[in-house]
């Protein structure tokens, strides 16, 4: 079976790419872009999947923990609605048929058999997609070396080529209230978000933002990674009485340019996208 296409409805962008080029080095390629849709019905559709899909990433990836954990997006044909998982339906089961439709009151409006809202969910999600009306996705999960170095309340370290991704783009929240049950811890939130892909969540996890479905997955994925690194570098640094070389600032920022912009984001999870869809044989999509 293969991946869900958009050939029929949709039509492909490109655009080149905005690397700055230092010394003899090379532009690279233009990465392919989202499809851009003329329906907005069919757009839903399509988006659906792939928020289906996502859910199955993370489940495959292990971002499960009991209950926890929600990717939104932005509903195309009502952009005050956002579609999420039902509470308490396991992400490697999830199905396009399964997700729910919440509106700005926090009320399911449409959607599949389950229709428990993950109150927390909500009040991250809605504060995060109205502050933030180039969010089409943020996605919030426990992942274990996520909420690991998230206790610690410090920024990333940029000691990897990964790292640069975030360069300057993400923040650390530096404060804990206990599951987010109030409209006011999630407006704090979407506050300290700001304009950034990234927020580490001090005693509680990641969560990642961007304009695509699969932008918002892969910062997660790799954000959980470089988290994973940091403390895997302090700890052998510490061992050896040492410490980790940081990437310099000029250098960091070139390599932002080709590594953490939107449409890198976007192209950078198509290979886990596509794993997930032939392994499903597109089940996900039902």
């Amino acid at each position: 079976m293969s991946p869900p296409s958009a050939t029929a409805t949709t039509t492909e962008s490109k655009a080149p790419t905005t690397t700055t080029i230092q010394g003899d080095a090379q532009p690279m390629p233009s990465f392919p872009r989202p499809p851009v849709f003329e329906d907005k019905y069919k757009e839903r559709e399509y988006l659906k999947g792939r928020l289906a899909a996502a859910f199955r990433i993370f489940g495959k990836k292990g971002y499960d923990e009991g209950v926890a954990g929600h990717i939104t997006l932005r509903d195309p044909v009502d952009p005050s609605t956002f579609w999420v998982n039902p509470f308490g339906v396991a992400f490697s089961h999830i199905n396009a048929s399964d997700l729910i439709q919440v509106d700005h009151d926090g009320k399911v409006i449409a959607g599949g058999e389950v229709r428990l809202l993950n109150t927390a969910a909500y009040m991250i999600h809605a504060a995060v997609h109205t502050a933030r009306p180039d969010v089409m996705c943020a996605a919030h999960s426990h992942s274990i070396y996520g909420r690991t170095y998230c206790a610690l309340g410090k920024p990333l370290d940029i000691i990897t080529q990964d790292a640069c991704a975030f360069y300057n783009d993400h923040v650390v929240y530096q404060q804990f209230k206990g599951v987010v049950l109030a409209k006011e811890e999630g407006k704090n939130i979407a506050q300290a978000l700001g304009n950034k892909k990234a927020a580490l969540l001090q005693n509680h996890g990641l969560l990642t933002v961007g304009k695509t479905i699969e932008e918002a997955v892969y910062w997660f994925v790799t954000l959980e990674k470089c988290c994973q690194t940091q403390l895997m570098a302090d700890a052998a640094a510490a061992g050896r009485g040492c410490s980790t070389i940081k990437i310099d600032d000029e250098d960091a920022q070139f390599t932002y340019k080709t590594v953490g912009t939107s449409g890198a984001g976007y192209f950078s999870a198509k290979p886990m996208f596509d794993v997930i869809h032939r392994e499903t044989n597109g089940d996900y999509l039902n």
